[in-house]
């Protein structure tokens, strides 16, 4: 695995790099790793409670400064024709913390049709931890009247994680 890139907090203007500051400035915001997660298990909700979309992968960050570029996609989504009102609430976890990505109403057509959709989450999260990160979706239905259903047909999703040197 590459080595996590240190900076200087700042650099003068007009100041001369040093050999080290400029190889450094090369291996700055370097990809250092990359892991994929799949799921093609169908999981429906037709409750307001956050489930688990069986989407997840694992993550150990090298230095505490890195960031975990998160790319979460989920291409066949469906909302069922139960409720005019319904649509899925999607969320991004790293652990059992939300990092601030709800997607909400999503498929919502105001009207009782059925919707096949997909969507996607991309989030550039600061763990601030070397230890092992868990990164997970979880979805919920907007209303209790109807139901929401990700990995729709067995199609697959997929979960992204890449570390960047900071």
């Amino acid at each position: 695995m590459a080595t996590v890139t240190t900076l200087p907090a700042t650099f003068v203007s007009g100041a001369v790099l040093t050999a080290e500051q400029q190889n450094d400035l090369r291996g700055a915001f370097r990809v250092l790793q990359v892991v994929t997660g799949v799921t093609n298990d169908g999981t429906t909700s037709s409750t307001t409670t956050l489930i688990d979309t069986k989407l997840t992968q694992t993550i150990t960050p090298s230095s505490t400064s890195s960031k975990i570029l998160v790319i979460a996609n989920h291409p066949s989504c469906e909302k069922t024709n139960g409720s005019a009102s319904n649509g899925l609430m999607l969320h991004l976890f790293r652990g059992a913390t939300d990092i601030g990505s709800a997607l909400y109403n999503l498929g919502n057509t105001n009207s009782t049709l059925d919707n096949i959709f997909s969507t996607q989450i991309i989030v550039l999260d600061s763990p601030n931890s070397v230890a092992a990160q868990v990164y997970k979706t979880q979805f919920s239905n907007i209303v209790n009247a109807a139901s929401v259903k990700v990995q729709y047909a067995n199609r697959f999703s997929t979960i992204v994680l890449m570390e960047i040197s900071a």
